[in-house]
């Protein structure tokens, strides 16, 4: 399996997956939960829709998205992606990676202290 930890710290990828974790979705309800579900955390993110299929091309090609089905709907094809176990794993690797992140930085403005460019404590 490719390391795919690079392509996670991509914000967009990050919300794609997350978006993708309840079920599978087409492109425009991926768009809409990648709002919603950012814009609850105070920091909402709207995609451009060249971002997201760009992004939802990168994800199908390291495995971690597939297509699960396509309708036409108005005259217009709807591809629909799901996460896959690969897609699974790394988002669940990049929510830690990002939850170890947090209690670093609520640690050091807890104590009051800051932390040196070698590592060690002030």
């Amino acid at each position: 399996m490719p390391d795919t930890s690079h392509e996670l710290s991509n914000e967009v990828s990050f919300w794609v997956l997350a978006a993708l974790s309840e079920a599978p979705k087409h492109g425009y309800a991926i768009l809409r939960d990648v709002e919603l579900m950012s814009a609850s955390q105070g920091s909402p993110v709207s995609l451009k829709i060249p971002t997201l299929y760009g992004a939802l091309e990168r994800l199908n090609r390291l495995e971690l998205i597939e297509v699960v089905g396509e309708e036409v709907v108005d005259g217009r094809a709807r591809r629909y992606y799901r996460l896959t176990g690969q897609g699974v794993t790394a988002l669940k690797d990049e929510t830690e990676r990002l939850e170890a992140r947090v209690r670093v930085a609520r640690s050091v403005m807890r104590e009051g202290s800051s932390v040196r460019v070698d590592g060690g404590r002030r």
